[in-house]
């Protein structure tokens, strides 16, 4: 990745063991960067990350008010849950409100993250539904709009009217054209833009609502900061953040994107770690709420990702420090 600088240390007593490098951007409200890392034009495709906007055209067409939907389930619609209950219970009643059923998904199939979940499947014998699929809520979303446009059941195609809304208000609010797009892991597409197009578009969803797009941005939004625990889940990093820095929206991506919107200061923020290390991109995107005062350094969800590391016997043998100067 052209100009990406080392963003993580990962140290074992005196020697530095590992680093990540990789891209960070936050833009105000304005659209401006406010500081970069890295390479800010850089090129990525947002992966999950981006849900939230994959989300506004299910409340900017009427979709969401029309179909009556509650702020839990705008959380799930950006949501990459772990096939909790408390997740596979509510995308199964969206179905049912919709009239569908787990056939009419196009996300595939997908073992439940959540380990109680997945065991439960194992000792009743029972295989995964695609309703278990981290990005189910999403295409419930998707079916939704899909049935208040009259469009057809293949949402996820590229040509279909539900990924053409998607393209359409991803350009608009990233004030970007896409170069283009790759399949995601749950068979939709994932519109391509830049660093700073990622970031200026999570400081757009931080405002008050003053558009139409700005004003769906900032209900998804208050739905991800009201519901942290179907946005992830219990241990996940953006479940964990949002409790200990609350009115704060943060959303993870693959290959170790992340987001944050910061509604009080009006901020957006992208990381992108270039080697798509997980534990990096938490790292950075901790400490980027440390900087700007939104999280306790010293919370345990914050020492979880870019503190001491310890051995399975306790000891502390090393550390992770990110490096923004």
């Amino acid at each position: 990745m052209l100009h990406s600088i080392p963003l993580v240390h990962v140290w074992r007593g005196d020697f530095l063991e590992s680093q990540h490098r990789g891209h960070a951007v936050i833009c105000n409200l304005d659209g401006e960067i406010v500081e970069a890392w890295g390479n800010a034009e850089h090129v990525i495709l947002p992966r999950s990350s981006c849900k939230i906007l994959q989300a506004l055209p299910l409340v900017t067409s009427g979709a969401a008010n029309a179909f009556g939907l509650t702020s839990r389930q705008l959380a799930l619609s950006c949501a990459s849950h772990q096939g909790d209950e408390i997740h596979s219970g509510l995308v199964r009643t969206w179905l049912q409100n919709l009239g569908k059923s787990d056939d009419d998904f196009r996300c595939g199939t997908q073992w439940p993250r959540d380990i109680a979940a997945s065991n439960d499947l194992v000792k009743r014998d029972k295989s995964p539904c695609r309703y278990h699929n981290n990005c189910s809520g999403k295409h419930c979303g998707f079916l939704t709009l899909s049935r208040h446009l009259g469009a057809g059941p293949d949402y996820h195609l590229v040509d279909h009217p539900v990924q053409i809304a998607v393209r359409d208000a991803f350009e608009e609010i990233t004030g970007e054209t896409s170069p283009g797009y790759g399949i995601d892991g749950c068979s939709a597409p994932n519109w391509a833009c830049t660093m700073t197009g990622l970031a200026r578009a999570m400081a757009r969803c931080s405002g008050d609502g003053s558009d139409t797009i700005s004003a769906a941005a900032a209900l998804l939004r208050d739905a991800m900061i009201a519901h942290p625990e179907l946005v992830a889940g219990e241990t996940r990093a953006c479940t964990e953040l949002m409790r200990a820095a609350p009115g704060i929206a943060l959303k993870t991506g693959a290959e170790a994107m992340f987001i944050a919107i910061i509604p009080g200061q009006n901020l957006g923020i992208s990381v992108k770690i270039e080697d798509g290390g997980t534990r990096a991109s938490e790292a950075v995107i901790t400490a980027l709420l440390i900087r700007f005062g939104v999280l306790d350094a010293a919370h345990p969800a914050a020492l979880k990702r870019l503190g001491p590391i310890h051995n399975w016997d306790g000891l502390e043998t090393g550390r992770i420090s990110v490096a923004l100067n």
